[in-house]
């Protein structure tokens, strides 16, 4: 039923508008999308290990900016301007304003719906033995947020401070960081620069340091965590099912997990908005908003006993 009712959804508006040249190729397209669905839904209910890769397409149906997509500015800056050691070394009053501005993007966000659909399929299938990891290129917190229990992050979080002075790691959901940055971090491209003194952005607490604190996220030119990574390849390597959702596959190494996954026979389904560098690699790929495939996807399957 749910399906058909998918089919008549996708199709009404053309029926409404009178496009009857349109239907035929249409409804051709929603079959061959419904018959991997049905397949996909088979494979979902033997998988015993399904791990679940995520990008920034998950935190954009949330209201989280994709700052790698076109126009995907901060002022006049782009990330890769920003996101790096050199330039907080060079200006960390800009880098901070940055940084606050997306901190207070995420606590003010909501986990979107695909985010739901994947902590209640953790929270379901962990009782019937069964589990799902997270694997997130996002840094946003949303994926915990929405109840997910198993997730690796792998570019770090913008909920956690490193000091730049003696490497303390701390969690840290102040609003604002510190009281120089409230107010301040407008992406508006007419702002000015806070030029805010090193000694008034976030410091660190550990006695008798006092040093400068970074958000503890992977910049750009830094290597990623390599326990985090083992965890990762622990995980892939154990896993019977794969799902990539809503990331571009252009970040490495991340954008080589799927294909690495698959190139070892595991069915791996893509859940994104359009394709991508590395669909034609993947056993199924779900075109359309990551919040309204992934929560039929994920639905509790007939075979479920739990």
């Amino acid at each position: 039923m749910m399906i058909n009712q998918l089919i008549f959804k996708r199709v009404a508006p053309h029926l409404r508008c009178g496009r009857w040249a349109h239907v035929e190729t249409h409804l051709k397209q929603l079959v061959r999308t419904n018959s991997d669905l049905s397949e996909f839904r088979e494979v979902f209910s033997k998988a015993k290990h399904i791990a679940i890769i995520t990008g920034a397409g998950v935190s954009a149906e949330s209201g989280v900016p994709t700052f790698r997509q076109a126009g995907g500015q901060w002022r006049t800056w782009k990330t890769q301007d920003l996101a790096t050691p050199e330039s907080f070394s060079r200006n960390p009053s800009r880098v901070w304003e940055f940084y606050h501005y997306r901190r207070e993007l995420a606590l003010n966000a909501c986990p979107s719906a695909a985010h739901r659909a994947i902590a209640e399929c953790e929270a379901r299938l962990s009782k019937q033995g069964r589990s799902v990891v997270v694997i997130t290129q996002n840094i946003d917190e949303l994926h915990h947020r929405a109840g997910s229990k198993h997730v690796l992050e792998v570019h770090g979080n913008l909920f956690k401070t490193r000091c730049v002075s003696c490497g303390d790691v701390e969690s840290n959901h102040k609003s604002p960081i510190c009281p120089s940055l409230e107010g301040k971090g407008s992406p508006d491209p007419d702002v000015k620069d806070a030029p805010i003194p090193v000694k008034d952005l976030p410091r660190c607490d550990e006695k008798g340091c006092d040093g400068l604190l970074r958000p503890h996220v992977i910049w750009f030119g830094e290597t990623l965590d390599s326990h985090i990574l083992t965890e990762v390849e622990k995980e892939l390597d154990t896993c019977d099912l794969c799902l990539v959702v809503g990331t571009s596959s252009v970040v490495y190494p991340a954008a080589m997990f799927g294909p690495q996954v698959a190139s070892c026979g595991v069915p791996v389904a893509e859940f994104n908005i359009q394709t991508t560098p590395n669909t034609t690699r993947f056993k199924f790929h779900f075109q359309g908003p990551c919040s309204t495939t992934l929560p039929i996807a994920l639905a509790r399957h007939e075979s479920e006993v739990i």
